[in-house]
């Protein structure tokens, strides 16, 4: 078997079926079939990759279904209120506060520090990564890139020991479900900087121009396109660093949107195919 070559991280949002947080670090959940399907298109060149998740859910789950157990007899009790309060708490909870060493925000990162140090173990401190993020996790690796960012511009100097963990061997980030505008609307929109590219580490030939991918469905109200929300992501996708792709999640004729559904993306085959193509090119000699 070849040495693995590539790392893909997976990182959930809302609605992505994340009820559990497994046991062992290698183990796959709210992303396996996702995996399954891809690893079987790459066919040989599988074996080169190594899969892992960041699981948050569990962060704040044990407190919302608390509410939802101490508030069912004073309403209705459906899964579309259960989605509701999970997708609103978690965008209201995860932000920076007074209080860093009890910060949500804080919580979660650290859960993307220990993935990305586990990844480390089985591809290297060089090891090239593919990022993919659903929902609210855009945001999260979103920050989580431009905090690393923002700390090498102030020291002079990565946080961490290696370009892996400092995300500076990121060869793309697909993020899909998105809502990263919605966090925006508390900044002047000239102000609003995204991450930079966070492969500059990677050998040149191994670096890809458009290395953002944001898929979208139109009906998903959860969802939105990056380019419109900000001049400088405008930029992005005028200079083909930042693409902005429409799918269409499930079957053509439903006209309204379930809410539900926005976790409808991990098994849909307009993004599995793109998955396999950028990983095909991250394989590449």
């Amino acid at each position: 078997m070849p040495n693995p070559k590539t790392g893909v991280i997976v990182i959930h949002g809302v609605g992505s079926s994340a009820h559990s947080r497994p046991a062992n670090v290698d183990e796959l959940s709210f992303s396996k079939d996702m995996a399954r399907r891809v690893k079987r298109k790459l066919g040989d060149q599988a074996d080169q990759v190594v899969w892992r998740e960041v699981f948050w859910a569990d962060i704040l789950s044990v407190r919302q279904l608390a509410y939802l157990a101490e508030i069912s007899d004073k309403t209705s009790s459906d899964v579309v209120r259960a989605f509701v309060l999970s997708a609103m708490s978690d965008g209201a909870a995860y932000r920076k506060t007074a209080d860093r060493s009890l910060a949500i925000y804080e919580q979660i990162h650290s859960r993307v520090e220990t993935a990305v140090r586990e990844i480390e173990k089985e591809i290297g401190p060089d090891g090239q990564l593919l990022i993919l993020a659903h929902s609210l996790g855009g945001h999260i690796i979103s920050n989580y890139i431009y905090d690393l960012q923002r700390f090498k511009i102030c020291t002079g100097q990565g946080r961490f020991g290696s370009p892996l963990q400092n995300m500076s061997t990121v060869a793309g980030l697909m993020t899909f479900g998105c809502n990263i505008p919605i966090f925006l609307f508390a900044h002047k929109q000239e102000e609003i900087q995204p991450i930079d590219y966070p492969g500059g580490d990677l050998p040149e030939h191994r670096q890809i121009v458009t290395w953002w991918q944001n898929f979208y469905d139109k009906k998903d109200i959860l969802a939105y396109p990056m380019g419109p929300s900000a001049p400088a992501y405008s930029k992005m996708v005028s200079g083909r660093y930042l693409r902005d792709v429409p799918v269409h999640l499930g079957s053509p004729s439903v006209q309204q949107w379930d809410p539900l559904s926005h976790g409808s993306y991990w098994d849909d085959v307009e993004l599995i195919t793109p998955v396999v193509h950028y990983l095909g090119k991250m394989l590449a000699d």
